[in-house]
């Protein structure tokens, strides 16, 4: 059976120590505190690396699924590589909004589509009215005279 008996400290020594001077049994309190400082403190890095890491990506939602690939692509290679050139071209891509161009460009295709799957139209009937061609002769100034001198003027 052993018995611990507590170490008196050496009668020379001060009677109040600072917390962070080890004791006779070797227990380092500010060790301690620093190790648990430490391991917070990486935890909290690692936190926010990996959240702006993502900013890009989120920023990125709001856009097209193409643009959301391209920038998910470029900050994760920016992540596994740590060159920051691919973390910011992610974001200047994330920030900058593409116009569409696919969208008109199928409504087009569909409706071409469409029009080639109707059966062709009867041409349509011939104009009962039809309008006639204007004339290439240029008109003299003396019948521009005549036409205005035969026009009734209102009364006012």
């Amino acid at each position: 059976m052993s018995t611990e008996t507590a170490v008196a400290p050496h009668p020379l020594a001060p009677h109040h120590l600072p917390s962070f001077i080890s004791d006779a049994t070797g227990y380092d309190p500010m060790l301690t505190n620093v190790g648990i400082f430490a391991i917070v403190m990486v935890f909290l890095l690692l936190t926010f690396f990996l959240h702006l890491h993502s900013l890009p990506e989120k920023l990125a939602h709001e856009l097209g699924t193409n643009q959301l690939q391209i920038v998910g692509v470029l900050a994760l290679i920016a992540l596994f590589t740590h060159n920051n050139l691919y973390w910011v071209a992610a974001l200047l891509l994330a920030l900058i909004q593409f116009p569409d161009y696919q969208t008109p460009l199928q409504r087009i295709a569909d409706t071409l589509e469409k029009i080639r799957e109707q059966p062709a139209r009867k041409p349509a009937p011939p104009d009962p009215f039809p309008v006639p061609e204007p004339h290439t002769e240029y008109l003299k100034v003396s019948d521009v005279a005549e036409s205005a001198d035969a026009i009734p003027e209102k009364k006012a």
